[in-house]
């Protein structure tokens, strides 16, 4: 199979950054430019200094569409739609968006989330990437949804590392905020909820339950931890093989039989799944890499679904365990 031509849109940041250093390494990958509207003209290690001696790409301003297969975009919420306004990709061309402004499935994207939607992503012209957020919850409940288990309310609580906010510094991103600190944040209100709602109706029609998530800032760099859970009449070992067969296929979402730790997951795709019934609730605890199965790392899943490619190449990462 011929080399797939590459852009990345908003590469200065940190999903940008993530994308390069998946991007770089994939063996059917020609990554021909790198764009920052604000970082042009400087080499790729003067922005992600790890980067330095994997390649001689510099950033650039202009983005050129000519001869591309593939192009992400990594731009704030609320700047891909008017970029793809003013800049046009021939119809051929491949465009997976990490923000936001497509998750709706307005304007002929597919919502990419492998586990629930491979077959029309295989297909796919268009892909919105799932939030970090969203993709936690909805690996979490995407089965019992299915099952019909949550008819009523079910209540999520998830915290993420300090790289969830982005590279831009804010008041609550500072270091002196962040370190040993904990706090909530859009509660009951975020902005995942709306994605999350439009998977559990498409896996079940008849879905009308509400899901309460308060979501914390964690004081580490990167990672998220779900916790969800909603009564439930069946035994444990019923919601395991459940689970167990909704994602016998999936490539990177496991469910453990070991209680988890976020260390697993950090620096690979997977999502880690283990399941616990307490008190008449089952409670299903879901780990993630936010920057990579969360964002970086998924686009990369969903590329490969795109172009027909096996769906681990590039993603066989390791995990820091110490």
């Amino acid at each position: 199979m011929k080399m797939i031509k590459t852009g990345i849109v908003g590469a200065a940041g940190y999903t940008g950054g993530e994308l390069i250093r998946l991007l770089i390494h994939h063996p059917q990958v020609s990554l021909q430019w790198i764009h920052s509207n604000s970082q042009q003209g400087k080499p790729l290690e003067a922005v992600h200094p790890d980067l330095i001696g994997d390649s001689d790409l510099v950033f650039t301003q202009r983005v050129d569409t000519s001869g591309l297969d593939l192009v992400f975009l990594c731009l704030p919420h609320g700047e891909a739609s008017p970029f793809l306004q003013q800049h046009s990709f021939r119809k051929e061309t491949v465009i997976i968006d990490l923000s936001t402004d497509f998750r709706d499935e307005s304007d002929d994207f597919v919502y990419g989330l492998p586990e629930v939607n491979a077959p029309r992503i295989k297909q796919a012209k268009r892909i919105a990437n799932p939030g970090c957020f969203a993709t936690g919850i909805q690996l979490a409940l995407a089965p019992a949804v299915k099952e019909g288990w949550c008819s009523s309310s079910v209540h999520v609580t998830g915290i993420t590392g300090s790289t969830g906010a982005g590279k831009k510094l804010s008041p609550t991103t500072h270091f002196s905020q962040r370190t040993q600190n904990v706090s909530v944040y859009k509660l009951f209100t975020h902005q995942h909820l709306k994605e999350i709602n439009q998977t559990f109706g498409q896996l079940d029609p008849g879905f009308d339950g509400q899901v309460f998530f308060v979501p914390y800032r964690g004081n580490f760099a990167r990672g998220i931890w779900v916790t969800a859970y909603f009564p439930y009449s069946g035994t444990e070992e019923a919601a395991k093989e459940v689970y167990a067969r909704f994602y016998q296929t999936a490539a990177f979402t496991h469910v453990s039989q070991q209680d988890l730790d976020l260390k697993q997951v950090v620096n690979t795709n997977k999502c880690l799944l283990h399941l616990k019934k307490e008190a008449g609730q089952l409670v299903i605890y879901s780990a993630i890499d936010n920057l990579l199965k969360g964002a970086s790392g998924q686009a990369v899943q969903n590329m490969n679904l795109a172009f027909g490619l096996d769906e681990k190449m590039g993603l066989q990462l390791k995990s820091v365990a110490f």
